[in-house]
């Protein structure tokens, strides 16, 4: 089976604690309902700083690349309608879907 990585983009900070713990576990529910498709599902990052083509550094994702999840569809059509599942839309973020390559 192929493997994807889903890599979560932006989304909005939750108006409240009773908001986060709720987008926390309608995050978690998704991601058990993934079963053993799941290959390595919970990849969130922190302190992201950014080297840039001069090598300076500075302070931030580029990108907004907040997190990752690798996950097993039998193809790229599957692994895009399991991310289009994902809660992580309902708060603002984005998605994005590509096959890894083995080598």
């Amino acid at each position: 089976m192929t493997q994807f990585c889903i890599t979560y983009l932006g989304g909005k900070e939750p108006d409240s604690p009773e908001q986060g713990q709720k987008q926390f576990a309608d995050y978690k529910a998704w991601l058990v309902g993934l079963g053993d498709a799941a290959v390595s599902p919970m990849n969130p990052l922190k302190a992201t700083v950014t080297i840039n083509p001069d090598r300076v550094v500075s302070g931030g994702s580029s990108v907004g690349m907040s997190g990752y999840t690798i996950i097993e569809a039998p193809s790229a059509e599957a692994a895009l309608a399991i991310a289009k599942a994902c809660p992580f839309l309902d708060a603002g973020g984005s998605l994005e879907v590509a096959e890894l390559i083995q080598m």
